[in-house]
């Protein structure tokens, strides 16, 4: 299983990266990132939390990706998802935001 961390290009990810020992990290993330990246598998794209579907995309790149833990670190992002959090939980996906991060 994985844990999927947002905002990849932010510093507060790799810190929250290092801080989680042991776990099979993906990084994410809705902004342009560096292709290189992206092509060598380090970094995944991610869906807008402007999109209409966008929790809807989400779990289905959880349940694609193996994905049991999200970790958002947009404002945005963490609104609809922890409003959404029982359907994630349906599928063994938990929500951790700020305050639960370690």
């Amino acid at each position: 299983m994985h844990t999927l961390i947002t905002c990849a290009n932010s510093a507060k990810a790799y810190a929250l990266k290092n801080n989680l020992p042991g776990e099979q990290v993906i990084m994410g993330d809705f902004e342009a990132l560096p292709e290189f990246l992206v092509n060598s598998g380090k970094m995944i794209r991610i869906p807008n939390p402007s999109e209409t579907s966008y929790v809807h995309q989400v779990l289905t790149l959880c349940l694609d990706r193996n994905i049991n833990k999200i970790c958002p670190l947009q404002v945005q992002e963490q609104v609809f998802l922890v409003n959404s959090a029982h359907l994630f939980a349906e599928y063994g996906i938990s929500i951790v935001v700020n305050d639960q991060i370690q």
